[in-house]
């Protein structure tokens, strides 16, 4: 296949359209819409649309994010530089591909716009997926500096190292050929964050939003996942109570945890009830995470010790994708899978 980049990203009006027809697109997380825009927070957000023809055109608008263009499962670009951007892929061979475009790293705060993929061959239907996953969880939902290559990172290099494509989550998402949600924030737990910080200002608490660092809840739309994991807990108990918080010691936390982790899982359930529920832990806390699944029906899986040679201790691919491992078993049960891995049809 040859790829030829007619325009490297460039630096446009946001009122710019570019020539062609646009894609039907499936989103992969949760957006605003802006007209026909898109806007988008959550880590591991995607966009993927199918044409036939020779060229596509991808239109984004940028806060800061890293955000992977592929097409036909081949990297293009990932465009790194804030603002408005269009990228043009042309040269392809005649016939029908897939383009996509998918958010790699974390944004607390902000958000990047999707404009559009426009081309002036044949737009197609996007690809349909039966199966649908959620990830509900922290940093290592998020896949916080796990493309790093040392434990030491300035939080620049945080952000650049981190790839939600290549967190669990997706891994197993893409592996299963399911459609796929991350709903994860790094240093934040279910009563309690990383070192005591933001006191009830949790992951449940951020849950409904449609955008993380913004209070309006997401509307109402057509997901329905037929399977939650949910990974929290890390930042919970990663470090000893303190003085001042909501407490009086380890035992009252655990305790907290355990009441606070089971409304949340029904609420949860409220909202989607077909999905089947799966609870990750590590050793630390999964006797917490069992108790809770007990409790609610769930399935708990125990994570086992990882490398954790990511940034900050975090987890590295080589965990990422053993934990994806560890759950195929629990999750891949309960999916509607297609005879054969999804593909394009010339």
């Amino acid at each position: 296949m040859k790829l030829v980049a007619l325009l490297a990203p460039l630096l446009l009006s946001t009122t710019a359209v570019p020539e062609g027809k646009p894609l039907a697109v499936d989103v992969g997380g949760r957006v605003v819409a802006e007209g026909k825009a898109m806007r988008f927070g959550w880590p591991g957000a995607y966009f993927e649309g199918r044409f036939r023809g020779t060229e596509v055109t991808a239109s984004v608008e940028t806060q800061g994010d890293f955000l992977r263009l592929s097409i036909d499962g081949r990297t293009f670009q990932t465009l790194v530089t804030p603002g408005p951007a269009v990228v043009k892929i042309a040269g392809l061979k005649p016939g029908v591909h897939v383009v996509r475009l998918e958010k790699l790293t974390e944004s607390q705060s902000g958000s990047s716009r999707f404009l559009g993929f426009t081309t002036p061959g044949t737009p197609l239907a996007p690809i349909i997926r039966r199966a649908a996953i959620e990830f509900v969880g922290d940093s290592h939902s998020v896949g916080y500096g796990n493309i790093s290559a040392s434990r030491d990172c300035t939080q620049l290099q945080v952000h650049d190292t981190t790839d939600t494509s290549q967190a669990f989550g997706p891994v197993l998402a893409k592996r299963l050929g399911a459609e796929y949600r991350v709903i994860a924030y790094s240093g934040y737990g279910v009563v309690r964050n990383y070192a005591g910080g933001k006191p009830g200002e949790n992951l449940p608490f951020l849950y409904p939003r449609a955008i993380p660092g913004e209070a309006a809840p997401a509307a109402p739309d057509s997901w329905r996942p037929q399977v939650i994991v949910v990974n929290l807990g890390t930042n919970d108990f990663s470090t000893p109570v303190h003085a001042g918080e909501a407490w009086a010691d380890g035992a009252a936390l655990h305790a907290d945890y355990r009441m606070r982790y089971i409304d949340f899982v029904k609420e949860l359930r409220r909202l989607q009830p077909q999905a089947k529920l799966v609870l990750m832990g590590a050793e630390t806390f999964y006797p917490d995470v069992a108790a809770v699944a007990e409790a609610t029906g769930a399935t708990p899986v125990k994570v086992p010790q990882l490398e954790m040679t990511g940034c900050h201790w975090h987890p590295s691919r080589k965990d990422h994708r053993m934990m994806a491992d560890l759950l195929d078993p629990r999750v891949r049960p309960a999916l509607t899978l297609p005879s054969a891995p999804p593909r394009n049809r010339r």
